[in-house]
């Protein structure tokens, strides 16, 4: 969670503005105020609105001195939505806050509401970014910042296959990174992660890929089984099949150099440079492009074109294992990839 360094970087700033959409990081921005609020009056009164219930009015009377001059959070939850003359009343408050109130409006960014937003800001609000993640590198970076947070130490393996395990969601990405660092003692590596997650581990797309641009032909096939059986959208798995291969087509056509140039170049993260390059061993570019075909056709299948989506799926995969493994066996191997498209 990335805060905007204003005038005052202090959660008991007059006004706090956290932006974005991402649920728990708006979460976290309220707890942060609240705790600093508790943390200096453990009698903080504490209210949490949501838009429809801050009407014309009502933040004057929520800010109104107190008798016994009390501590207050005030947090005004979509505050993009607020009517306009509730807006009216929000904008005159940022000219005079009231000392010993703390104003928490959380804001999801963008054109609706965007005179508020700018309001705030030329206030002088101390601003809480809270964006979607909606890139895998984002999430990875999130579980590594998770980490650090609680100062842990995780291998990029780990953190990865965290990621390829839980999914997209924040929440549970957080939750995961709690339960391994309150159960395990020391760094946490991939076989922690897979003890851990196994179940969801072998139902990732990303995991289904990973086996089949290996030449794991066998284990892809029962990782596409298990991720079928438990919900995962076989359109996912021809996107993490289509990512796969042409990770390594980018990755074989590049220039030589480390790690970190590479991943300027292509786009990636270091560790999957180094990834991609371990399951480069036994590609061709012929392999690259059946396998393409093969994956081509079975995003045909499973979005309408065919009757089976599962059997288009299984073929698939299989033509990438065997793709993989053409550098090996030439002949057999394409002879064997023809057949399946």
């Amino acid at each position: 969670m990335a805060t905007r360094k204003n005038s005052t970087d202090d959660p008991l700033a007059p006004l706090t503005l956290a932006v974005g959409q991402e649920d728990l990081l708006l979460d976290r921005a309220v707890q942060q105020v609240v705790a600093a609020a508790r943390a200096a009056d453990a009698d903080t009164d504490v209210r949490d609105l949501a838009s429809d219930q801050l009407q014309p009015g009502t933040l004057a009377e929520l800010t109104s001195p107190s008798l016994f001059a009390e501590r207050k959070v005030v947090i005004v939850r979509n505050a993009q939505d607020l009517a306009a003359d509730t807006v009216k009343d929000v904008k005159a408050y940022l000219g005079a806050p009231v000392e010993e109130i703390t104003l928490v409006l959380l804001h999801a960014g963008g054109a609706k509401g965007k005179g508020l937003l700018d309001a705030a800001r030329k206030a002088g609000a101390r601003e809480v970014a809270c964006p979607k993640t909606t890139k895998p590198a984002e999430r990875l970076s999130f579980v590594r910042s998770e980490f650090r947070t609680h100062g842990r130490s995780a291998t990029p393996e780990a953190c990865q296959a965290l990621v390829d395990s839980i999914g997209s969601d924040l929440r549970e990405l957080a939750s995961a990174v709690s339960q391994l660092i309150a159960d395990v003692e020391g760094t946490i590596d991939e076989a922690v992660v897979g003890r851990y997650y196994t179940g969801r581990a072998e139902a990732s797309s990303f995991t289904v890929a990973d086996r089949a641009v290996e030449g794991r032909a066998a284990e892809a096939l029962e990782a596409l089984r298990w991720s079928l059986s438990t919900g995962v959208a076989p359109v996912l798995i021809t996107s993490a099949l289509a990512q796969g291969v042409r990770a390594i087509g980018k990755l074989s056509s590049a220039r030589g150099g480390r790690p970190a140039d590479l991943a300027r170049e292509l786009g990636m993260p270091p560790w999957k440079i180094d990834r991609v390059r371990q399951q480069m061993r036994g590609w061709t570019p012929d392999g690259v492009a059946v396998a393409l075909r093969a994956v081509a056709a079975a995003d045909a299948g499973v979005k309408g074109g065919g009757d089976d989506p599962e059997y288009a799926l299984e073929k698939a995969v299989v033509a990438v294992a065997r793709a993989a493994r053409a550098g090996r066996q030439p002949s057999r191997v394409a002879a064997g990839c023809g057949a399946l498209l």
